[in-house]
This record gives C-alpha cells, sequence and structure tokens, in this order.
C-alpha cells in the first residue's frame, strides 16, 4: 500500500464515524506525517467523490446546534473551531430559521424568567435578542 492510499484511507476512516471540515481532515493528515503536497491531492480526492464537502457540512452541523437550542455566536464559534471559511459560516447561519423565532420558541417553552435568559444567553443568543424574546414574555414567535 502506498502512502497516498494510507492517506486517504486515514481520512475515509475518520469520515466514517462524522462528517468533518475539510480543515479537519487535513490536520489529522498532517499529524500522522502527511506531506501538504499529497495532503492537498487527498483532500481533492475526498471533495472530488463527495466525501468531503464543507458547504454541506456547515449547513448541517449549523441545523443540529440550532435544534439543540444555540445561537448564532454559538455556532459561529462552533464553525469557526472546525476550519470553516467565513462565507461558507455565514450562508449555513442565513439558511437557519432567525435567531429571535428559535430564542423565542425556547422563551415559549422554558418561561420568560431571568433563568432563561441566562440559558439563552449561556447558549450564544445575542443579548437583544434575549431581551426581546423575554420581554415578550413567551407569546410566540412573531408572525
Amino acid at each position: 500500500m502506498t502512502e497516498r492510499s494510507d492517506a486517504v484511507e486515514a481520512a475515509v476512516r475518520a469520515l466514517r464515524l462524522r462528517d468533518r471540515s475539510a480543515a479537519e481532515i487535513d490536520e489529522r493528515l498532517q499529524a500522522r506525517g502527511v506531506e501538504p503536497d499529497e495532503r492537498r491531492e487527498v483532500l481533492g480526492t475526498l471533495e472530488r467523490v463527495g466525501y468531503l464537502d464543507d458547504v454541506r457540512y456547515a449547513e448541517m452541523r449549523a441545523a443540529t446546534l440550532a435544534a439543540r437550542g444555540a445561537g448564532d455566536a454559538l455556532i459561529l464559534d462552533d464553525l469557526e473551531r472546525r476550519g470553516l471559511a467565513a462565507e461558507t459560516i455565514a450562508a449555513a447561519i442565513e439558511l437557519l430559521e432567525p435567531e429571535r423565532e428559535r430564542a423565542e420558541l425556547i422563551v415559549l417553552a422554558r418561561g420568560a424568567t431571568a433563568t432563561t435568559a441566562r440559558y439563552l444567553a449561556s447558549r450564544g443568543f445575542d443579548e437583544d435578542v434575549v431581551a426581546a424574546a423575554v420581554a415578550r414574555g413567551g407569546e410566540g414567535p412573531v408572525d
């Protein structure tokens, strides 16, 4: 087996566990001592065959985090840590239900309390969004 096929196998093995960004796969390959030219070649191959797609990954990860009650700041931080490009992150967040509506649904479920406000703030919701959602008092999202 060649070094390149070993590198491809290592990358595919990592992707079997869960989706990852190209930057995460690149880091793994670098840690295994794979040379930069070979890493670029492996990443290109994985992208061409559809195993690696940062746009798809960003959209799926952002949707998962939003469904778990994360605000835009937490989602942004998570995707940045995974090495995704700023424009990819912005596009993924743009596809989500607006942060204000997500916050209002959480307030509706948990109540318009200071505890809920702290919870939302800790989950990366903008402070103005939190204040507005709590002020509405759990009336539900505005149409």
